[in-house]
This record gives C-alpha cells, structure tokens and sequence, in this order.
C-alpha cells in the first residue's frame, strides 16, 4: 500500500514538472501512460467475459461415435466455455446421421442380448433392476424392459394424447400437472429402452443444450446450410468466436472471412494437418475433447488471445486529426504565454518611464543620503 503511495506521489510530481516546461509533452504523457496504466485492470476483466461463442457442429463429418451424444456435447461445451461465454450451439445433418447406429453401440446391444438369455437360463444371477418411475425390482432385465413397456410407456403415451386433445385453459392445466411425471418417465427411459431410430443422437444434443437442424437427403445440404447460419450469424455480430466441428475443408472460405472480420476461429477435428486448421486460430483434436484434456490447452489458448488483446489495445496510433488538435491547443497555450509575460514587462517598463530614469534617485532617497 506504501510502494503505491510513494508511486502516486513520485507520478504526480513528474507531471507537475512536466506541466511547467510543455503543455504539449503534458498532452502526451497523458494519452500514452496514465490512461492506459488506468485501463489494465479493466481491460484483462473485459476481454474474455464478454465475448460470445458460437459451435457449429457438422454431424454428418464428425458424429460422437464412440461415447454417448449427450455426454460429447457437454465435454465441448465444458472445453470451449473458456474461450468465452457460449450462447449458441448448433448441430447440422441429414436423416442418415441420425437413423445411423455407430459399431460401438451395436456391440453394446449385442452383448445386452445375450446377457439376457443366460439370465433367463438362470446361467447368470445377476442384482437387481430398478424401476425409477415406481420402485419396484426385478430379478431379469427382459422383465423390467416389459414391465416398463407395458406400464410406464403406455401411462406416457396416455399423457400426451390428453394434452395434444386439450385446447386452451385445460391443455395448460394438464402440462403443469403432468410436468413432473414425465420429465420422470423421459429420464428413466433413456437407460432401459432402446431407441427405435438411431442411438438417440438428435434428442441427445437437444438434451444438451444443442439447436439441431435436419436438412433434405442431398449431397452437401448440410454443409450449405451450415455455411450460410455461419454467415448470417456474422453479418449479425452475435458472435466473437467462431467454433467448427469438422474436418470437411469446404468450411475454408468461411474461417477466412471470419478472421477478416476480426473473429476468433477454433477447429475440432481430428486430421492433424487439415486445411481447416492451418486457417484457424486455434485447433483441437476430436479425441482429445472427447477425453477432457482440451481444456488445459483452452487455457494457454485462451490466455494468449488476452495477452494479444491487451498489447494491441496498447499499441499507440499515429492519428493526424487528434494530434493536430493537440499541436494547435499547444501553440494557443504558448501563444497566450507569451503574450501574458510580454504585456507584463510592457506594463513594468511604462511604470519606469513615468518614475523617470533608473539612474535618477527620487527626493526621498536624497534627503536619507544628505
């Protein structure tokens, strides 16, 4: 607290000596040093607390194949997040994406399968299932899967017809009373039945948080409309970092435009030397986000674009308008001066004349001499 005192007063004594030589070096001391000490602090506050993230996830070129949808989502959230306030996360395929069962997933299935015939046979005794709707146990996982099916999803499939029949007042009465039971039944089902279509991608990353959009079965159809939610997100201004799931090059165009409008681009994807990467700003391996260690190198990622941030907001610009403005309001300064010294040695100099001349001793004195 002292070394602060001591360096406030040692400023302040700099300045006032300063202001009695130049008002034009006062000008510049001021703009280049005690403003930008000041904004420091705010400036390393402000540069990443601000800042809104985008993803923009190409499912069709890089789908969560070998852990859950749900809990890949949340890994890229929880890595990117540093880098920003994530305000928008959005997820672009055809209907192949999601009606596609990776092999990991047909493996599980495989071996749930057989796990159920050797407990029927009674070869394996396994625990106990239990239901998380009603609490009861069940001692073979084919009967909690038909106990759940036969009670539970018809009790669910009841709900919901009584709601889309409802109209007005009724219908909002029966979602807030059926709210709970089936946000209930929702988390319950994911474990023990098994989607129809797919392995659950889309109502996964929408669980997540993700906007997911399906888009017609054509040939780049996702990468069109993927390009143009980019562009529009742009010319907006509602991003300030733009994050691409992808390894397809055709998004080149799209990084290049960002970083001329002052973007912050990052690329997952897991061809190491791909073009995507060689334009963006910062790059990720797929694997490593899925495996948590991305976010130590979101650090250093993100503690370099402050630094950078900082030094460039730093950086002193020769502005010919405001110098000039500066150059004139100190000339005005020395000219008032000059003029102000130069009138007061006029003013001295007529005294004297009307006294008489210097050499000449008035009366007075020459009564104290005699």
């Amino acid at each position: 607290m002292f070394q602060n005192y001591h360096n406030i007063r040692d400023t302040a004594k700099h300045f006032t000596r300063l202001s009695t030589l130049n008002p034009f070096v006062v000008s510049l001391y001021r703009y280049c040093h005690i403003e930008s000490k000041v904004g420091i602090d705010l400036q390393k506050s402000s540069t990443t607390a601000h800042k809104c993230v985008g993803i923009f996830w190409d499912l069709d070129n890089k789908p969560p194949n070998s852990i859950p949808p749900f809990d890949a989502a949340i890994r890229l959230k929880n890595a990117v997040s540093l880098f920003g306030v994530v305000r928008y996360m959005i997820a672009y395929a055809n209907s192949h994406a999601f009606s596609y069962v990776p092999q990991v997933v047909r493996e599980q299935r495989k071996e749930r399968k057989l796990l159920n015939q050797l407990e029927n046979k009674g070869v394996i005794k396994p625990e106990s299932y239990l239901c998380r709707v009603c609490g009861r146990r069940f001692y073979t996982n084919e009967k909690f899967v038909n106990h759940f099916k036969q009670i539970h999803e018809r009790e669910q499939k009841k709900r919901l017809n009584q709601i889309e029949s409802a109209r007005g007042k009724r219908r909002a009465d029966l979602v807030v009373k059926y709210t709970m039971k089936m946000e209930k039944y929702k988390r319950a089902a994911r474990d023990v039945l098994t989607p129809k279509v797919g392995y659950g991608l889309a109502d996964e990353l929408k669980r997540a948080g993700f906007f997911v959009k399906t888009v017609p079965d054509k040939p780049e159809a996702a990468d069109v409309a993927l390009r143009d939610h980019m562009v529009d997100m742009m010319d907006k201004r509602r991003i300030d970092c733009l994050v691409l799931v992808s390894d397809d090059s055709d998004f080149v165009e799209v990084l290049r435009e960002a970083k001329l409008r002052c973007l912050k681009t990052v690329v997952v994807g897991d061809i190491n030397d791909g073009a995507l990467k060689r334009v963006a700003d910062a790059n990720f391996s797929w694997r490593d986000i899925l495996m948590g260690k991305a976010k130590k190198e979101a650090v250093s990622v993100a503690g370099k674009w402050k630094d950078h941030d900082i030094l460039k907001r730093l950086e002193w610009r020769y502005n010919p308008e405001v110098e000039k403005n500066a150059y004139d309001l100190c000339d005005e300064r020395e000219d008032a001066d000059m003029n102000g010294i130069s009138s007061a040695d006029d003013e001295d100099y007529s005294q004297r004349e009307d006294d008489g001349a210097w050499w000449e001793l008035d009366s007075s004195d020459s009564d104290v001499t005699s």
